[in-house]
């Protein structure tokens, strides 16, 4: 057997109220998400304070393109620095070939009493 549930009657005017009560609660739930979503645009908005415009990348691009520059010129006085060097090395005299030339000039100026 099926039971039949009863219904209470009310009148207009409780209906009125419980109809008042319900689109309170809907408006304060309504309220407070409309709230949160003006404190999440915010938040969103700070946090895009800091971010780099078109204009500031463009120039730190302008400037990498010149110490790029910078860094092509220095590669190239370090290569001609390089280059001194090794033929500097190419023609510098050994310490060891110095001192037997040394000693030979030594023995011949003995040898021909020239010594200054």
């Amino acid at each position: 057997m099926k039971k039949i549930e009863k219904t209470k009657k009310i009148t207009i005017d409780q209906f009125a109220i419980l109809m008042k009560a319900g689109f309170s609660s809907v408006n304060k739930k309504i309220n407070n998400a409309v709230d949160l979503v003006d404190k999440l645009a915010i938040s969103t908005a700070k946090g895009f304070e800091n971010t780099a415009t078109k204009e500031d990348i463009k120039r730190l691009e302008n400037d990498i393109e010149g110490v790029k520059k910078n860094i092509e010129g220095v590669k190239n006085q370090l290569e001609g620095t390089n280059k001194r060097i090794d033929d500097f090395a190419e023609s510098k005299v050994s310490k060891i070939t110095f001192k037997e030339l040394d000693n030979r000039v030594g023995f011949m100026e003995e040898k021909l009493e020239i010594k200054q």
